[in-house]
Order: C-alpha cells, then sequence, then structure tokens
C-alpha cells in the first residue's frame, strides 16, 4: 500500500537534505514522507479506518464542529 492520503492523494516528496554551513556544499537526498493518520470514516453504514494526512483530519473536524 502507497503512502497517500486517502482523501486528498498527498504522496511522499523528494528532496536534499538542509545543508551544513561552511564550504561544504554536497547536498543527499531523501524524501519527505506526508503525515499520516488512522482515521475512521464513513462509507455507507459502515466504518472503515483509512490513512489520511493531518491537514485533511483538520478540515474534516473544521467542517463537522
Amino acid at each position: 500500500m502507497a503512502r497517500s492520503c486517502a482523501i486528498c492523494g498527498k504522496v511522499s516528496m523528494g528532496g536534499f537534505n538542509p545543508q551544513s554551513s561552511g564550504m561544504n556544499r554536497v547536498r543527499a537526498h531523501r524524501r519527505y514522507q506526508p503525515n499520516l493518520q488512522p482515521l475512521a470514516v464513513a462509507e455507507g453504514a459502515t466504518m472503515v479506518k483509512k490513512m489520511v494526512c493531518t491537514r485533511c483530519i483538520r478540515t474534516q473536524n473544521k467542517k463537522n464542529g
């Protein structure tokens, strides 16, 4: 299962590690992962656990509350 949000589809993003100070300009590749948390989502009459990013959880709470 891919690490992606079930609501918005946010996926991991590639980038570089922060550079150290001084003359060292070596960049190391790294991968930034979305902050996914399990959330019970209603699908019809059943509750299904899905992996959702925290931004979508905040948006859902804002709509419902």
